[in-house]
């Protein structure tokens, strides 16, 4: 009796404060979500220089202001304009070209890289940091002006034509090869979604492979019927970006042409117009309806793609 009266006390201080685990529970969810919205709060007070400028563009995009006196709202007096802009439709011309023929080539590049690294070469690290160091550099100014100087009509490539006695065309100057000249620069970016692909190509079952191979097929057959559809979803991803990307090409297109987009407009993206009718011409309003026209068309392909991806994207649940 004596030893149940002496435990009794603290016994009964056990049962009012409950089960130890009952009474830390929750505790450490509270500090994960502390530590979680700790981690958030850069990106909540980033979001507010995003959300303000992107309603206020919608509003300017239906005004006429040119930076220095107030909006004067004149409703969809810019789209009308855009829509008799011949410079507009060259920006758009020009920024599709160059799109919808460096953005599959470049992810060609980058597969094909990818497949040759993913054969187990040694000092893979070495090789994929140095094919991935022109995705850091490509587009920069510095980069922008080595290329303007190895396409100039004395450059490097023109020097190495010379050679065999070809006389070279202006690259740079000439509007035939212009575009092409950024093309080539953008296909040679490849590193970042070259990594992409080659982190995928890590994930991929061996015993597909091997299975394939006990069965006869060939290597072509494999690439087909086990490669593509297995990393189609990280072909989907680099598609995604890669096309958004070119969409919003500026830097390339401004230092080659000296912001003029020439030459004969034959690199006027459509951002560098933006930037000419915003920032040069002070036509704010007009460049901020430019703006959202372009929202709207990354929108569109970006909706098509993720739609078409239902037939060609395969998911391994």
């Amino acid at each position: 009796m004596s030893v149940l009266t002496k435990q009794a006390p603290g016994a009964a201080a056990t049962i009012a404060a409950g089960p130890p685990g009952r009474r830390k529970q929750g505790s450490p969810r509270r500090r994960n979500q502390r530590s979680g919205y700790l981690f958030l709060l850069p990106w909540f007070l980033g979001m507010l220089f995003t959300i303000v400028p992107f309603f206020a563009s919608l509003y300017l995009a239906f005004t006429d202001y040119n930076l220095f006196t107030e909006p004067n709202f004149v409703g969809l007096a810019n789209f009308q304009a855009m829509a008799e802009d011949p410079r507009l439709g060259q920006s758009l011309k020009v920024t599709f070209i160059y799109t919808f023929v460096s953005v599959p080539i470049s992810l060609a590049v980058a597969l094909l890289i990818a497949l040759v690294l993913n054969r187990g070469l040694q000092g893979l690290a070495i090789y994929r940091s140095v094919y991935y160091l022109p995705s850091l550099l490509g587009g920069s100014v510095a980069i922008v002006m080595l290329w303007r100087y190895i396409f100039g009509n004395e450059g490097i490539i023109n020097g190495f034509l010379g050679l065999f006695g070809i006389a070279g065309p202006a690259w740079v100057t000439d509007p035939n090869f212009s575009l092409s000249t950024l093309i080539v620069l953008n296909v040679w970016t490849f590193g970042s979604p070259m990594v992409i692909f080659l982190a995928g190509l890590r994930q991929v079952p061996t015993m597909y492979y091997e299975a394939a191979s006990i069965d006869g097929a060939s290597r072509w057959r494999q690439f087909r019927s086990i490669t593509i559809p297995l990393i189609s979803p990280i072909i989907f991803f680099n598609l995604i970006m890669q096309l958004i990307g070119s969409f919003q090409t500026f830097t390339q297109g401004y230092v080659m042409s000296g912001g003029t987009g020439g030459p004969a407009d034959s690199t006027l993206f459509y951002n560098l117009y933006l930037y000419q009718k915003g920032f040069t011409e002070f036509e704010m309003g007009y460049a901020s309806a430019m703006a959202w026209l372009l929202l709207m068309i990354i929108a569109i392909f970006t909706a098509i793609n993720f739609i078409a991806s239902k037939f060609w994207v395969f998911y391994d649940n």
